[in-house]
């Protein structure tokens, strides 16, 4: 085996950064292990790679110490949710997965089949099950969770640019004159990208940053202006900036004119929105309004930056559209150091995007409703003229309310865990309970969503399979395999494609490995904004990550490039449009019954919902468990102290939690991580909490806010019997007892 390093890429956040990992062995040095003594792959930042520059946070750091802790190796089965799993070959699992889909097929019809997958996908794994659901069998039911986090930046930037895709790249973070940070906890959920930020911002004492967040994050600290607005006051706050910007006369009159449409529908809207009704409603001072639109209106290049704190919103497409809007007024777009920029939670949910992984998308940046789009896919793949569904598909809730129905017969679901991160937990588990056949395909077991698992598959993870990612500036790295599967964990798309093979579209699935598929991926964008005809895994492997667009003609590889550089955009007429959207607050606003508001959020050093940073000590060590944030004026009132345990009741569920007494909170408003599912703590679940009210476009799910009332316990941590709410009993009940899951627990 080579001792030389292998340059990859970080598989948890967006960010994107390049790692470079190295055998446990090397020559004339000590094998490096883990904590038990087991060999273990050593990881640092690749200095070469030009979105991280070789910075690297502690996940991406300690990222190999997961790698074969608590791995899912060979294919197990089940008749129902009662029985214990059985080990079963891969010929048994695909049979019964093939003729299952039959029997929903002749039953239901090929809408009866869900597919739930992940941003964790590599674009290889993406694209095939785009191939297998959407053309061979019919149906547009593949949603991702890239639902529940970037739907509502994808369909604000359809809206108001004509297109997906980040018009910027991290290149702006170190050339703008204004940073506006809004609904993101960067310096812990992206920290790479927002240290790079920050240490321009510290260089450059004309910079000024601007973040706008309920919480005073650590993000927070470093702002030049720090505005704590009430959850659900965004739209007022930047219609209200932009009521300054137009009071003030601060417009690029020449690009509204000549590159913009629906400015006079706008301007009616912010007319609505003067610094008095603004403050008042976001719980600010004037002052501190007229200073954030004295920072833009005074700079030359602005960029924004945003989040789930945006996305994750009853009104999400509708905070992007307003936030796009200011870029419009101002001409903020197309140049260095400018223009609107959402910071992309998950490794891949770029390149899902681009091969068309959502319910009401299709690759190469195409939606299912444009009937040119569906013909351009079936003539591509082969497949007869209206094989694609003309109607948008199910999306990830829409799985869970087709599964109380009765509509759907066959949920697969891979590479995420919605047992933890679908909200209103407690029914999405009622939902997946009653699945007639679930498959589950992960790398890791027990997750809390394998116990509603008829099938489970063993899936090859970061470093077992060869393919692509793209991060948030829309730069593509390749990552190969270092080591092999463990038992017989197989690639998705491997896995997806021989189904597809099985159900008889042999025609349809010839490919030998990744590199073939990424192939046949990249024709498909010919001609789209998101053009990658020009890369392939031996280019990739080649010249080292590049950005696209990157078409076939393109030679040298680039970085840092922009899109609408001319002020075109790929819309009908050419124009940008302006979103003209009143705000109109929280789906669930507090009220005397549940008087607070909840947000939830990540923490620095954990990802998601533990699967793999839950097995790894430094990281458990660092966040060992949850805890619920408080403003002291709160506290005193319910006679709350630090460190009391906390029950939060909302009118879905109940969780407990140890208070953190802290002025990071606004009063009125508590915070919660969203990491801990039923596996890794008892009744500290977040999503129990929330409800599934979603913005009308984006069908996003409000996750960022719901009212919840506190109740402080007793010392002892328990309720009387007459105050306790009954709860389901602990999804830890589905899996035989181990001890590594109960220390941690």
């Amino acid at each position: 085996m080579s001792t030389q390093p292998t340059k990859t890429l970080c598989p948890y956040c967006g960010v994107g950064c390049g790692l470079e990992v190295s055998p446990p062995a090397q020559p004339g040095k000590a094998t490096h292990r883990d904590s038990e003594g087991k060999p273990m792959w050593k990881v640092q930042g690749d200095r070469t790679h030009p979105s991280s520059q070789g910075m690297v946070c502690v996940k991406g750091a300690t990222i190999a110490e997961a790698l074969d802790k608590d791995r899912l190796k060979y294919p197990m089965v089940r008749a129902s949710l009662d029985e214990p799993f059985r080990r079963a070959t891969w010929e048994e699992a695909f049979t019964l997965i093939v003729d299952r889909i039959k029997t929903v097929q002749s039953t239901l019809g090929s809408d009866g089949i869900c597919m739930y997958g992940s941003g964790q996908f590599q674009t290889e794994d993406y694209y095939i099950a785009q191939k297998l659901m959407k053309g061979c069998l019919g149906t547009n039911n593949f949603d991702a969770n890239s639902r529940l986090c970037m739907s509502s930046a994808v369909a604000g930037y359809i809206q108001s640019l004509g297109s997906d895709g980040p018009p910027t790249c991290y290149d702006d973070l170190e050339q703008t004159d204004c940073a506006f940070l809004i609904g993101t906890n960067a310096a812990e959920c992206h920290p790479i990208a927002f240290n790079r930020l920050r240490k321009y911002h510290k260089k450059n004492k004309n910079v000024k940053l601007i973040v706008v967040d309920p919480r005073r994050t650590t993000t927070a600290e470093a702002a030049d202006l720090y505005l704590g607005i009430r959850p659900g006051t965004d739209i007022d706050l930047l219609n209200g900036i932009a009521y300054l910007l137009m009071q003030w006369g601060h417009l690029n009159t020449v690009f509204i004119d000549e590159c913009t449409s629906g400015f006079p529908e706008y301007a009616e809207v912010i007319r609505h929105y003067p610094p008095q009704i603004v403050a008042e409603r976001c719980g600010i001072r004037i002052d501190e309004l007229e200073t954030a639109a004295r920072y833009w209106s005074e700079s030359e290049r602005v960029l924004s930056l945003w989040s789930m704190g945006m996305n994750q919103s009853s009104e999400g497409t509708a905070k992007v559209r307003s936030l796009i809007n200011l870029h419009l007024m101002t001409a903020q777009i197309g140049k260095p150091g400018a223009g609107p920029f959402s910071l992309t939670g998950q490794p891949n949910a770029m390149g899902g995007r681009e091969a068309g992984g959502l319910a009401n998308l299709l690759p190469g940046y195409r939606l299912v409703k444009n009937p040119e789009h569906r013909r351009d896919i079936e003539q591509f793949w082969g497949l007869p003229e209206g094989r694609i569904a003309p109607e948008v598909g199910l999306t990830a809730w829409d799985m869970i309310t087709g599964l109380e129905t009765g509509n759907v017969g066959l949920l697969w679901v891979a590479a995420t865990n919605p047992a933890v991160s679908m909200p209103d937990i407690e029914r999405t588990k009622a939902a997946l309970k009653r699945s007639p056949f679930t498959v589950y395909q992960d790398a890791y077991y027990p997750t809390e969503t394998a116990a509603y698992a008829h099938v489970l598959l063993p899936a090859a993870q970061w470093g077992e399979k060869t393919g692509a990612m793209t991060n948030s500036e829309r730069v593509v790295t390749l990552c190969p395999a270092f080591r092999d599967p463990p038992g017989q964990a197989k690639p998705d798309w491997e896995i997806f494609a021989e189904v597809g093979r099985r159900l008889g579209f042999a025609e349809q699935f010839p490919f030998e490995n990744s590199a073939q598929v990424y192939a046949e991926f990249v024709q498909i964008t010919r001609d789209r904004v998101c053009d990658m005809t020009g890369l392939s895994h031996h280019r990739l492997a080649e010249q080292g990550p590049t950005q696209w667009p990157c078409p076939a003609e393109q030679t040298l590889p680039q970085i840092n490039k922009r899109l609408y550089t001319d002020w075109r955009f790929p819309t009908p007429d050419g124009r940008a449009r302006f979103g003209a959207h009143h705000a109109k607050g929280l789906a669930e606003p507090p009220d005397p019954n549940y008087p607070f508001v909840l947000t939830t959020g990540r923490l620095y050093g954990h990802w998601h919902t533990l699967t793999r940073t839950g097995r790894i000590d430094k990281i458990v060590k660092m966040h060992p468990n949850p805890f619920i944030e408080i403003h002291p004026r709160d506290a005193k009132k319910l006679d709350i102290v630090e460190g009391m345990r906390i029950e939060v009741r909302s009118r879905r569920g109940i969780a407990r939690f140890p208070a953190k007494v802290t002025q990071a909170i606004a009063p009125g408003t508590v915070f919660v991580p969203m990491h801990w599912g039923a596996l890794w703590g008892d009744q500290t679940e977040a999503n129990a909490l929330t409800h599934p009210e979603a913005c009308p476009s984006s069908l996003q799910p409000e996750l960022k806010a719901c009212a919840v009332q506190l109740i402080p316990l007793p010392e002892e941590g328990t309720l009387s019997e007459t105050e306790t709410i009954e709860q389901s009993d602990s999804i830890a009940i589905a899996f035989a007892p181990r001890s590594a899951i109960a220390t941690r627990s």
